[in-house]
Formats: C-alpha cells, sequence, structure tokens
C-alpha cells in the first residue's frame, strides 16, 4: 500500500495559481502511474491529470489543458499539480491516487487506482 498526503490548496480568485503537492510514502516501489482528480459538491469524482512514474509521459483532461500541469520529483517521491489562470468552476477537493499499473489503461479512471490521498480543498473565487 501507498501513502498519500495532498497539500497546497487554498482559497484563490479566478485567473490566479495554485500548486498542490502529493507525497508518497510506504510500498512506493509499485507505483507505475501517479494521478489527480476532482471532485466538485453534487458532481462525480473527475479525472483531471496523470503521470507515468518512469517515462515521466503526462495525460491531461481536456476541461485543464494548457492550465494545468503535472510534473513529478523522483528523489522526493512527490507528485505536483501546477493549475494556472484557475477558474471558478475548477472548484472542488482534488484527490492524489496511486496506480500499480495492473489496472492501468489510459490512467484516466478511477478504478485505474489503488490508493487514495484524503483529499485538499480548492476555491477559486469570481
Amino acid at each position: 500500500q501507498v501513502q498519500l498526503v495532498e497539500v497546497g490548496g487554498g482559497l484563490v480568485q479566478a485567473g490566479g495559481s495554485l500548486r498542490l503537492s502529493c507525497a508518497a510514502s510506504g510500498r512506493t516501489f509499485r507505483r507505475y502511474g501517479m494521478g489527480w482528480f476532482r471532485q466538485a459538491p453534487g458532481k462525480e469524482r473527475e479525472f483531471v491529470a496523470n503521470i507515468k512514474w518512469s517515462s515521466g509521459s503526462t495525460y491531461c483532461a481536456d476541461s485543464v489543458k494548457g492550465r494545468f500541469t503535472i510534473s513529478r520529483d523522483n528523489a522526493k517521491n512527490t507528485v505536483y499539480l501546477q493549475m494556472n489562470n484557475l477558474r471558478p468552476e475548477d472548484t472542488a477537493v482534488y484527490y492524489c491516487a496511486a496506480s500499480t499499473g495492473s489496472k492501468w489503461y489510459t490512467g484516466s479512471q478511477r478504478y485505474e487506482y489503488e490508493d487514495w490521498g484524503q483529499g485538499t480543498q480548492v476555491t477559486v473565487s469570481s
């Protein structure tokens, strides 16, 4: 199992930026890919971005392309989500997730991830 702790959420005005961090511990050698998801009140949890740990290849949802960037720091076992030009519709709880790869297809579905963080709130005011 991999333990995940997200930090970096907060309140920001529209057009502003935030950077989320997700530190992984535990059986990190099992990690194939990492992802960020978000869940707004009354809505389903949706995919935001993912990164394959070994290659560093990334994939982002269309709704955040050009505004959000996912990256990783191998030495720190940390994945980041840089969020620029934030919009009120980006308001949600953001979750970090880790996948061993056993269920990985595109890395954009919740079932593809085995471990989840507790989430961090991002609120964007208009």
